[in-house]
């Protein structure tokens, strides 16, 4: 009988182990399933991240326009939704916003709207082509609208390489305007900009509409049988001024010319008023600071000096001014 239950004990214990191996090596087996199910699936989840990221980085690289940035415009063969081709912008797809920023400026420019009304019917401006180069922003925008409406041909180009609202230019093109001009322009860019606009097929300008004399120091040296047909020039900077005085001192002013710059509602509204708006915005946009409690020297007291003055003074700055005019 003691044999019988030791046989019985041991049977028992290795059919304990026999199970508890079995137990162990499924629990291992398990393991190795885990393992390579979890392996599979680390695997899985990288591929599909690595995917995603991939996917998610080519569809933002081609909704941006970063590739458009490095592209010169003048690479690029652009048509508004007409078709109408003879422009050349940063992005002809920015004319909704462009459209936008133009009717907010009109409603700050009821002078010139009103002029637009009155004598929209008359079209005084018939037969006149117009070469334009100015800031290339909302406002001008409203003035070329204006003299298209009233009866004038126009083709612009910007006088700054770094001005132009690159939005507005689309939304003129968009309207059928010759704009050549975008923001970042290389020294080349901005020449061969004014003389898009000056030398064109079946184009001969009568008038020049300036800011700083680019567009009349080019027709003038590059195409002088053309500038011989001009019948004024408009000049609306210091600087354009001082140059159209030489040329008329060296006798090659042979057209008349505007001194707009020196005009009453340029001296006593724009010099007085808008500068005061500008200046203030360009210091905040470049130096990003406070300015209550800043010390600043204006020199010159006329009156874009008297604006910039009052402007600052607003924001709290300790103002200084000098002056060599004694009066």
């Amino acid at each position: 009988s003691s044999s019988r239950q030791r046989v019985t004990r041991l049977h028992f214990v290795s059919a304990a182990k026999s199970q508890s191996l079995d137990g162990t090596n499924a629990f291992l087996g398990q393991r190795k399933l885990d393992s390579k199910t979890s392996g599979a699936l680390k695997k899985s989840s990288r591929y599909r991240s690595r995917s995603l990221s991939a996917s998610s980085t080519d569809s933002y690289s081609s909704g941006s326009s970063s590739d458009e940035e490095h592209v010169s415009p003048r690479e690029r063969i652009q048509k508004n939704s007409l078709g109408f081709s003879d422009f050349c912008v940063r992005n002809i797809s920015q004319h909704a916003f462009g459209r936008r920023e133009i009717e907010i400026a009109e409603q700050e420019m009821p002078g010139i709207m009103a002029l637009r009304r009155r004598a929209g019917d008359d079209k005084p401006l018939k037969n006149a082509k117009i070469v334009g180069c100015t800031h290339i922003n909302a406002q001008t925008a409203v003035l070329i609208e204006t003299l298209a409406e009233l009866g004038a041909q126009v083709r612009w180009a910007a006088c700054n390489i770094y001005s132009t609202q690159n939005e507005v230019g689309a939304a003129l093109a968009e309207a059928g305007f010759s704009i050549f001009a975008w923001r970042g322009e290389t020294e080349e860019d901005f020449w061969w900009c004014i003389d898009k606009c000056v030398n064109a097929e079946n184009w001969q300008p009568n008038m020049i509409l300036d800011d700083g004399g680019d567009a009349t120091h080019l027709m003038l040296k590059k195409y002088p049988a053309m500038f011989k047909m001009i019948k004024g020039i408009v000049e609306e900077s210091v600087t354009g001024v001082h140059r159209l005085y030489q040329l008329s001192k060296a006798g090659k002013l042979s057209v008349p010319a505007m001194n707009v710059n020196d005009s009453v509602t340029k001296t006593k509204f724009d010099n007085l008023y808008s500068c005061r708006e500008s200046i203030i915005d360009s210091l905040k946009r470049s130096t990003d600071v406070m300015f209550g409690g800043k010390q600043v020297v204006l020199c010159g007291y006329g009156e874009v000096g008297k604006g910039c003055c009052q402007a600052l003074k607003g924001l709290g700055c300790v103002v200084y001014i000098t002056e060599i005019d004694p009066i």
